[in-house]
């Protein structure tokens, strides 16, 4: 017996946004290895009798759990069947999907890729904000915030993009506004961070580049840290629900 695995992407946290193909895949696994923000409700959804393995990543730690999850790969190789390694969003965003598909190819050991709701895309249009907007934003660009990212990264080459998505990016989040300030953004420009997007924990936080670049937002992990005027569009619906709520 030769085990299948399913790289699967879980979407942000709420069970409904799961995939059709992603809720089978966990209630036929026989291994289910899962990352560090998958969900409590993601996981009641497995196969009950599936063994259930954590295997997520704390900072400094990332390339030796790495390490193990990969001797774990062959390990489960002759014992299972399906085996599901469930990352959080999509896991091809920031997920190690093509570093973990191309590990079980070279050692000839089927897998596929499932994609899943990356939070890059749900978590602003779950607070109200469109990542593009007719005459505002025609262009997103999703970016990693861990410090590696932040200081190698080239911040003119996103003066211009319209709406800039980080993730992993909340400790770095004064560095990265005072970066894209020094590429030429408008400190005054809107940022939001929406911490835990889809759950029922859900909080969101309105600011500007210039509040951010001096530490003047608090935000916990994890959040999604959104800069654009498309930000402005969340006060603008708000208002103009308000109003229709009142006309009624």
């Amino acid at each position: 017996m030769r085990a299948k695995f399913y790289l699967v992407g879980a979407g942000p946290g709420d069970p409904e946004l799961l995939t059709l193909k992603a809720h089978r895949l966990l209630q036929q696994a026989d291994v289910i290895i899962y990352d560090r923000l998958v969900s409590e409700e993601i996981l009641a959804l497995a196969n009950p009798f599936a063994q259930i393995i954590y295997a997520g990543k704390s900072k400094g730690e990332q390339d030796q759990v790495q390490g193990e999850i990969y001797d774990l790969f062959l390990r489960l190789s002759g014992q299972a069947r399906v085996v599901v390694r469930l990352k959080s969003g999509d896991p091809t965003v920031f997920g190690r999907s093509g570093e973990e598909l191309t590990f079980l190819l070279e050692h000839g050991l089927e897998a596929e890729i499932v994609p899943g709701v990356s939070s890059a895309l749900a978590a602003p249009a779950l607070a109200g904000i469109p990542l593009t907007l007719r005459n505002v934003a025609r262009s997103f660009a999703v970016l990693a915030g861990h410090s590696e990212s932040v200081a190698t990264a080239n911040w003119t080459a996103y003066k211009d993009v319209d709406t800039l998505v980080v993730l992993m990016g909340i400790e770095n989040r004064a560095n990265i506004a005072r970066c894209l300030i020094d590429a030429g953004r408008s400190p005054m420009q809107p940022a939001a961070f929406i911490e835990r997007a889809s759950t029922a924990e859900e909080r969101i936080v309105v600011s500007t580049l210039f509040d951010i670049a001096n530490g003047g937002v608090e935000v916990e992990s994890p959040a999604v840290f959104i800069i654009g005027e498309v930000v402005r569009f969340r006060a603008c619906a708000a208002e103009m629900r308000a109003a229709e709520s009142i006309a009624c």
